[in-house]
């Protein structure tokens, strides 16, 4: 007479199995069925409910059917009930890898050896290893023909590949999460639709105190080449975000504008210098040199030198 499952092993197994069911084919996007719709935790719970009383169900007639049985009956079924479940495959499949022998039969594979009563005896290698051992030949031999052999790919070009690949995966990802910018990420935005956009916004918030041609007005120039906490796009975007000097500045704005609208704006202040405004007010701070621009060589040219030549006229007479 077989047994049955134990019902700790058949619940969860039989709820994990309607949990996956239900995830398969409700679309619930990123999240999980059961955190997407609460709904699902009270169906979960319910067959949870009905899982825990079909145990009780089947345990209640299991134990009316067995006071039925006669007395040698019971016994057979207590003695079935006993029995250890044996995982007989998973037994075949351990010998199988590892050969091993029983302690009854050590004595066809003893050898002669003996120290201090101590014998040795003659065991194969588990399989398992050999075939692990065979396999690194191979794939030493693979490695040799491609790497060395047929000059594939080295670690450098590796390197190289995957940096080329992270640059071009980076700019892609800048173009959708623009608004994730600050003031360490932030760059000049060229685009026509961001300048345009922070046109719009310099239009709005910035032309009472900077003009509309940002020729400076209660703030400083924006054509000119003086600053006074610092130009380009860095500077200008932390200015536009945490204002500018204390009690006299520009409020800082990040309360008001997300990055992307900072960086915007400051991408279309740094495109009015060098225009000319109606009525520019004068330069204040100091002329800005970006660190990080390339040094420019100058290039000395050296005046050609002249050549003199005395010319003696000879007269012949």
């Amino acid at each position: 007479m077989s047994t049955r499952t134990p019902w700790w092993i058949r619940i969860p197994l039989l709820f994990f199995i309607i949990f996956g069911l239900m995830e398969y084919f409700i679309d619930s996007g990123e999240k999980p069925a059961i955190i997407e719709y609460p709904i699902t935790q009270f169906f979960m719970l319910m067959v949870l409910m009905i899982l825990i009383a079909i145990e009780l169900i089947l345990s209640s007639i299991e134990n009316v059917m067995f006071q039925t049985l006669s007395p040698e009956a019971k016994e057979r079924y207590l003695e079935s009930k006993a029995k250890k479940r044996e995982w007989t495959w998973a037994k075949k499949m351990y010998k199988r890898l590892t050969k091993t022998r029983e302690i009854e039969k050590e004595g066809e594979i003893i050898l002669d050896h003996n120290y201090d009563g101590i014998r040795e005896l003659d065991n194969v290698l588990p399989p398992w290893w050999v075939y692990l051992f065979y396999a690194t030949i191979i794939f030493g031999v693979v490695y040799l023909i491609r790497f060395h052999v047929a000059g594939d790919y080295d670690q450098k070009l590796e390197y190289e590949q995957e940096v080329a690949a992270a640059k071009i995966a980076i700019e892609e990802y800048k173009k959708t999460a623009k608004d994730l910018v600050d003031v360490n990420t932030v760059e000049f935005l060229s685009e026509a639709a961001d300048l345009s956009a922070g046109e719009k916004i310099f239009a709005t918030s910035c032309v009472a105190c900077h003009m509309a041609d940002g020729g400076g007005g209660i703030g400083p120039n924006l054509t000119d080449e003086y600053w006074i906490l610092g130009g380009g796009i860095k500077n200008v975007f932390n200015t536009i975000s945490e204002g500018g000097r204390d009690g006299k500045g520009m409020i800082a704005w990040k309360q008001s504008l997300k990055p992307l609208e900072m960086a915007q704006v400051a991408s279309y202040i740094l495109t009015l210098g060098g225009t000319t405004a109606a009525n520019p007010k004068a330069p204040e701070g100091e002329i800005w040199v970006d660190p990080d621009a390339p040094e420019s060589e100058e290039i000395i040219e050296e005046a050609p030198m002249e050549q003199v030549s005395d010319s003696t006229d000879v007269a012949m007479n």
